[in-house]
């Protein structure tokens, strides 16, 4: 009821009522209100025109910033090759020319780049390139996906266009500012050149590995050949650099390098950009490598030099001449040793590779061989490669021990030991009880190594190796004892020089100093000593017992006439590995020798062919020095022993190597050489002598646990 029809039925006689008519003139009711206005219209229409606002905001602000960009960045042909990084050359010690490297190639227009090429990138890296508009949010969306899926980083959204702005423009810096600098320089580079013209700027930009910047440079430094003459393969092993030039660089991993580059081959047929029969073909006859202009045997040293430039002196914007310590006559003799002997030895005795490092005792890098065949592999095994030390690893136990009061006068048990369920042995069973420190060392007993390691304990080891120079990850094991730990050749000789210098620390160094082309030097390397890392009295004790290697033990074959020489041999399980690593005051040294399948050798062992290139490695450079004795230990000259004879009556030497040499050197595992200290000191002169010499009796080593 309403409020007017509730006056009518009210009382006139009411005082009240006959009141308010007096005064007010009766009652009205109130008008009923108006019903609102509906208000989700017109609350969408707000929102809609506030979003449209700051969206023409935001693309007012957008133009702007890509228009002060348009005015102040500099062309990026002209910005792409300036900040390409410059020549070097590389030089040895005396300054002979050893190669040049990091070259400027022509800038390769897109006429010249081959189809396969932008293909695999368009395939492998950004399948959208040519309809986004600078960034892919799709390819943002599903990357950010998957990482979050993976939990980890497992791809990336950045298009070519982004990387294109990156490398030009902006510093390696993770941080979202850069990010959305990255995507406003790529909406400019849309805006201003062609999806071709962009190609063409990445491809003359883009890291390719080894120090080189544009596909000029990385077509010339791989493969010896102008861009628009590389294959399928060629290209798609190219392509697969871009992501991780270090990971899947060829030098170090090319099994890597070539199972991306297949990667690649895929993302390419599955694009449709290339048929089965060219991915199959591709997949059937993989890249070949070419040889690159430098002087013979020092490919390896020069791809690992041209890598190490830009830690040592950052980006540059001239060229550089970079002065390393390698001495060339050296590096030659380590040359023509590898190939002397692998090529008269390695097939008969199964052995399809080798590796040399040579330092001064100050760890100035002397010579470097990181394999046979530089065109079939790129893989520096003298730096790069882990494989087992054997017995060149009980030196780090000796010295722990040393350091705790041993001495090599003191007697140790040679006998069976056993660790738990690991029952090592010597070779052929024979142990021969009470022996010195020294006889043991030199006989490179493995129950003596079990022994002190039980008794210094296996963290001392780890510690003492660690010390001198040893980084690779050792096994807390006690198989450590008998060297059943990967390490690098590099890091051996390395490690092996702080006996020859006195017992300091060694930084191993290849560059001594870099030069820009106006003579200014930015990098200079540093004289100052290292720390002591043993004491003198430990120190004299090694080198004692290192001695009694070379003088009559599984080392002798790495004697020098005239000279001291301290060293210590390994063979690994099945022979797998062979170790030489020596020392005079002037020079340290390290051999390897085994397969890069890890499939055993014919019973070559650390004693025999390594030590061969050794003594023919060291001979030269210690031809015209005068004597010097080794630290700590005080003996004069030793007289130059007798020639060996071989068997056909002839002098032996580096060409007498017979043929099946190795058949004497076979042992059983678990087992170390014997080593028959009464037996006549030979002559250095040929392996196939040692080896023969081997055979009855004499020089023996184990081909296991060494």
């Amino acid at each position: 009821m309403t409020r007017g029809a509730q006056t009518e039925t009210w009382p006139r006689q009411s005082l009240f009522h006959q009141h308010f008519v007096e005064l007010y003139g009766g009652w009205e009711p109130m008008p009923e209100p108006e019903p609102d206005p509906p208000r989700g219209r017109f609350a969408s229409f707000g929102v809609a025109a506030w979003a449209a606002l700051m969206i023409a905001f935001a693309a007012l602000a957008l133009a702007a910033v890509v228009f002060y960009y348009s005015i102040t960045l500099p062309d990026p042909r002209v910005a792409g090759l300036t900040r390409t990084p410059p020549n070097l050359t590389i030089l040895a010690a005396d300054g002979r020319f050893i190669a040049e490297r990091g070259m400027r190639r022509q800038y390769v227009s897109f006429a010249d780049l081959p189809k396969h090429l932008i293909d695999a990138v368009i395939a492998a890296e950004d399948r959208r390139f040519r309809y986004h508009f600078g960034f892919d949010p799709i390819g943002m969306a599903r990357a950010a996906l998957r990482n979050w899926r993976a939990e980890r980083i497992v791809e990336g959204g950045s298009t070519l266009t982004q990387q294109l702005a990156k490398n030009l423009f902006l510093k390696p810096n993770r941080t979202w500012t850069r990010k959305v600098e990255e995507v406003i320089l790529s909406l400019w580079l849309e805006a201003r050149y062609t999806k071709d013209e962009i190609a063409e700027l990445y491809f003359n930009r883009v890291y390719f590995g080894a120090g080189n910047y544009g596909v000029g440079a990385a077509a010339y430094h791989y493969f010896g050949k102008e861009p628009s003459r590389m294959t399928l393969a060629e290209c798609a092993l190219l392509v697969g650099l871009i992501k991780a030039p270090a990971q899947y660089s060829p030098t170090h991993n090319l099994q890597g390098a070539r199972d991306r580059a297949r990667i690649v081959l895929k993302a390419m047929a599955e694009s449709g950009v290339i048929g089965l029969e060219e991915y199959g073909l591709a997949l059937a006859q993989p890249a070949q490598f070419h040889t690159l202009p430098a002087t013979p045997g020092y490919e390896h040293l020069v791809d690992w030099v041209v890598e190490l430039v830009p830690d040592l002196v950052g980006e540059v914007e001239h060229n550089l001449v970079v002065e390393t310590s390698i001495n060339a006559d050296m590096q030659a003799a380590a040359w023509r040793a590898v190939k002397t002997v692998m090529g008269a030895m390695g097939p008969q005795v199964r052995a399809g590779e080798a590796a040399v490092v040579a330092m001064t005792p100050e760890g100035r890098v002397s010579a470097l061989i990181g394999g046979m065949n530089y065109q079939l592999s790129q893989f520096n095994r003298a730096v790069d490669a882990q494989r087992q030390p054997g017995s060149a690893f009980k030196p780090f136990i000796y010295l722990a021990a040393a350091e705790q009061g041993y001495k090599p006068d003191d007697r140790i048990l040679d006998a069976p030991v056993r660790v738990g369920d690991w029952r090592p042995g010597n070779y052929g069973g024979v142990y021969r009880g009470e022996i010195t420190l020294r006889r043991a060392m030199a006989d490179s007993s493995n129950m003596a190594a079990v022994r002190l390691m039980q008794d210094v304990g296996l963290q001392r080891v780890v510690a003492t190796a660690r010390r001198l120079g040893v980084t690779t990850a050792l096994r807390d094991h006690p198989t450590l004892a008998l060297g059943a730990s990967d390490v690098t050749l590099f890091e051996m000789t390395a490690a092996y020089a702080s006996f020859a210098n006195g017992g300091l620390a060694t930084a191993p160094q290849v560059i001594d100093r870099i030069i820009d082309e106006n003579g200014r030097v930015i990098f200079q390397r540093s004289a100052t000593p290292g720390a002591r890392v043993m004491s003198e009295g430990a120190l004299a004790a090694m080198n004692d017992m290192l001695l009694a290697v070379a003088e009559g033990g599984t080392g002798q074959w790495g004697r020098l006439p005239g000279w001291h020489v301290a060293a210590k041999t390994g063979t690994s399980q099945r022979y797998r590995d062979a170790w030489f690593v020596g020392f005079t005051p002037y020079y340290v040294g390290g051999v390897w020798m085994g397969n890069d399948n890890n499939l055993p050798m014919k019973g070559v062992t650390g004693g025999s062919l390594p030590a061969e290139i050794w003594r023919m490695m060291m001979a030269e450079p210690h031809r015209d020095r005068a004597f010097k004795p080794l630290p700590g230990v005080r003996r004069p000259p030793p007289p130059a022993p007798p020639p060996i004879i071989a068997r056909d009556g002839r002098r032996a030497g580096p060409t007498s190597l017979e043929s099946g040499a190795a058949r004497g050197t076979r042992e059983r595992e678990p087992a170390e050489r014997r080593t028959n200290l009464n037996a006549p000191k030979p002559a250095p002169g040929g392996t196939a002598a040692a080896m023969t010499e081997a055979r009855r009796g004499g020089g023996r080593e184990s081909g296991s646990g060494r």
